[in-house]
């Protein structure tokens, strides 16, 4: 099997054998623009998000309990405000997925820097990368199974062998 079969995020060793290096090099090129990705962004108040926040570097800050206890605090906290109706989560080592119901009073972007800046104030460390993922749910997309995606996350990721013993989960449905 070729090298580059065996991830789809080949690493720069491996580059120098691709005849692609040169496109690949054009796609570095831009990352330090990647930020205008979120020029023109609209959140819209009501729609369900399904957000991922990736740790700084992809450090595994949450595979300490409390530290993970502090995000999920964090969440709920953002739901009885009403900036944000939680419908599942899941916090990863390193990651959390997060599908949301946007509240009446706030942006996705304040929504987010909300999570982050709280998380990051407790826990008294830099933990977050920058920018985040969204995908804004259509509403032909089916809600219960992308929170079943969500949160059979750690048995995906070898991380527990069942949801139930998994702890740092929560579903709207459950």
């Amino acid at each position: 099997m070729p090298p580059w079969a065996i991830s789809p995020f080949p690493n720069r060793a491996i580059l120098g054998s691709l005849s692609l290096q040169g496109e690949i090099k054009k796609m570095d090129d831009t990352k330090p623009h990647a930020h205008r990705l979120r020029t023109g962004r609209y959140s819209q108040p009501g729609q369900i998000y399904m957000v991922t926040l990736i740790t700084a570097e992809r450090r595994r800050i949450f595979d300490d309990f409390s530290d993970a206890r502090v995000l999920v605090q964090t969440l709920k906290a953002a739901s009885d405000k009403q900036r944000a109706s939680t419908l599942a989560f899941v916090v990863m080592p390193d990651h959390l997925h997060w599908l949301m119901q946007l509240g009446e009073s706030t942006t996705l972007a304040q929504s987010v820097r909300g999570i982050k800046s709280i998380t990051t104030h407790r826990l008294g460390l830099p933990v977050w990368q920058r920018g985040y993922h969204d995908h804004a749910v259509r509403r032909e997309e089916d809600i219960k199974a992308l929170a079943r995606y969500v949160i059979a996350n750690p048995i995906r990721a070898g991380l527990s062998y069942s949801v139930g013993s998994y702890p740092h989960w929560d579903a709207a449905w459950v």
